[in-house]
């Protein structure tokens, strides 16, 4: 076995781990679950079949990633954060045939008690505030925040908020790396 699983874990047969991977106490790996190497997917963490996690994606405390959720490397899921998979729930109503898909870009982080309505993609880098509610898709590098979430401005690869100058030009103060700012689109420069 090339990656950790706390002896309370459950790990069930027809899920694929990455190397380096930990897995941590309470936490359940479902049948066709993927994940990638040296990801960490902290306490009580439920990964339902078929999601897929990239490489280094750090899965906080009571999360639970259902069906139909992807993401990509380098993906930060905050404590408590919340996924959904079916747009109108109904318990006395089998629903499995409607999952709706949604992706988390490489890079991106969404903080703690966040809810992402299924359906509504993540874009690459993108930062979700903590608390919020995302109902529609956020573009690569945007900062949102509230219920429902707004955009509130953008974000470096490091987690800085970009401020643009005269030149739609901004520098990260951490990795200096410079971002131009177009057409409402984020590029790295």
């Amino acid at each position: 076995m090339q990656y950790f699983a706390h002896e309370t874990a459950v790990i069930d047969a027809g899920c694929t781990i990455g190397a380096d991977t930990k897995i941590w106490h309470f936490s359940h790996i479902m049948p066709g679950a993927v994940i990638g190497s040296k990801c960490n997917i902290g306490q009580n963490v439920v990964i339902s079949p078929e999601v897929v996690l990239g490489n280094n994606v750090k899965v906080q405390n009571n999360v639970s990633i259902y069906t139909g959720v992807t993401c990509g490397d380098d993906v930060f899921l905050g404590p408590s954060m919340v996924f959904t998979n079916i747009m109108n729930p109904r318990s006395a109503i089998v629903r499995k045939d409607q999952y709706a898909k949604t992706h988390v870009g490489k890079g991106a982080s969404i903080g703690a008690n966040a809810t992402i309505v299924c359906g509504n993609d993540i874009g690459q880098y993108a930062f979700i505030g903590a608390g919020s509610v995302v109902t529609k898709t956020v573009a690569p590098y945007a900062l949102v925040m509230g219920n429902p979430a707004k955009q509130t401005g953008w974000m470096s690869e490091y987690g800085h908020k970009l401020d643009f100058d005269e030149q739609h030009k901004a520098k990260c103060p951490e990795s200096a790396d410079w971002y131009e700012l177009k057409n409402e689109k984020v590029t790295k420069l």
